[in-house]
């Protein structure tokens, strides 16, 4: 099978520029966990600027996506993701290498901005290219390696970061961020410089509204937004956050235990993810978004478990090392589908544009659900965490086969005798 999925990328001349994309994945995923787990400790401890300094500095950088992903969809629409992609890579490269050098509170917050729009502005260029380089056959696979190569470059960035930061030498921070800076650049050159294949031809007249206004004209598209930003919020906004919190203060989980359940998550992900795409080619894209949520389900009664037997250490540690493995089977999930979905609904004119409207929604859920997660377990109301987490995930299930009847059975990837519910769309899809 992964034969003839590579004859066909050569066939259709996407194969070279695929891989190097990927690889430019890897490379943008190994830079982030390089030194995400490290800029709080940088901020707070290294340049003694305090915990206040610090939030600051990561409020700062999650803005950055309001600031800068509605113009980042019209450039891929009107000049092509690679400009773009060169764009966000040396703004990225340049706030990750004054991040490193800044000394005071105004410099780093001006490093965090320029280093967060950098890497915001990647996410949708690079997302936009997976679609032009692939077909309706390998999207689905080709989102999920992405997913898989991201794991992996932020697992081993921050094993590797880990042995590099030394929190009485700034300049063993100086130089972290200095790499980071450089891979980057080598996003730029080895992803920049690839031969992209040019968007599908325009089957129909392009009519009615264009750039955000299209999206938000788009029901569907409003729909899954709804959803996926559900999604970021319940989960990934909260495993290294409320989670986190939750586990350490709650349960008493000690933080090397922790570090093995974040790592059973990544190890999940990379064992399950091929055999996800494979059990999800034949099913119901809406499908797999509800069965991630009832696996998510599973994930907050273990924490549920955990917080009930805390003074019982070896089944507390044992549930909170499961939360975060299920965490990565609904993860696994997810990979092959979301992606796939977004660009099955956009017309091949707009792909930037709903790429960066489907960031701008991730951004915003992955920043407001730390907030949330920490504020209510630091409160010591963690039971009514977990059920604020559960009733969340539920609606995840609930609002994925609500989303059914809006999708055509391609969209949905179900098969040519499913009714169509939805009204005609215009025919330049991404594809």
């Amino acid at each position: 099978m992964a034969g003839t999925v590579k004859q066909q990328g050569r066939r259709l001349g996407a194969g070279g520029p695929l891989r190097r994309v990927q690889i430019g994945n890897a490379l943008s995923a190994f830079g982030s966990g390089f030194t995400m787990p490290y800029m709080f400790v940088y901020v707070d401890q290294v340049r003694g600027l305090g915990s206040l300094a610090a939030g600051m500095v990561f409020t700062v950088f999650a803005l950055a996506a309001l600031a800068v992903l509605p113009f980042t969809g019209r450039g891929i629409d009107r000049y092509g993701p690679r400009p773009v992609l060169w764009i966000g890579a040396v703004l990225a490269a340049t706030g990750a290498f004054a991040f490193g050098h800044a000394t005071g509170t105004p410099a780093l917050l001006v490093s965090s901005f320029l280093f967060g729009a950098g890497v915001t502005t990647c996410q949708p260029a690079l997302a936009t290219m997976i679609v032009r380089c692939s077909t309706k056959a390998t999207r689905s696979r080709a989102f999920a390696l992405q997913f898989t190569l991201i794991n992996l470059g932020m697992g081993i960035g921050a094993l590797v970061g880990g042995q590099i930061v030394d929190v009485a030498d700034p300049a063993s921070l100086t130089r972290l961020f200095t790499i980071e800076a450089l891979t980057f650049l080598g996003l730029a050159l080895v992803t920049g410089s690839a031969r992209i294949p040019a968007a599908a031809p325009v089957l129909v007249a392009a009519t009615g509204p264009t750039g955000l206004r299209a999206l938000v004209a788009d029901k569907a598209m409003l729909r899954l937004c709804l959803l996926a930003g559900l999604i970021f919020f319940t989960c990934y906004g909260q495993f290294e956050s409320g989670v986190a919190a939750f586990a350490t203060d709650t349960v008493g989980t000690a933080p090397s235990t922790l570090g093995l359940a974040i790592g059973a998550n990544a190890l999940t992900i990379v064992v399950l993810q091929m055999f996800m795409v494979k059990l999800t080619e034949r099913r119901r894209r809406t499908t797999a978004m509800a069965a991630a949520g009832v696996v998510w389900l599973g994930a907050w009664t273990m924490a549920l478990v955990a917080g009930l037997v805390r003074s019982e250490a070896l089944v507390a540690t044992i549930a909170i090392v499961a939360v975060y493995a299920l965490f990565g089977v609904g993860e696994s999930l997810l990979a092959p589908t979301l992606g796939p979905i977004v660009a099955d609904l956009a017309p091949a004119r707009l792909l930037g544009t709903y790429n960066s409207g489907y960031a701008l929604v991730k951004q915003i859920a992955i920043a407001v659900g730390p907030a949330v997660g920490v504020l209510l377990v630091g409160s010591g109301t963690w039971p009514l965490y977990l059920a604020a987490m559960a009733a969340c995930t539920l609606l995840i299930v609930v609002l994925a086969l609500r989303l059914r009847p809006h999708l055509t059975a391609a969209q949905d990837n179900a098969g040519p005798a499913v009714p169509v519910l939805v009204p005609h769309r215009e025919l330049d899809t991404a594809a």
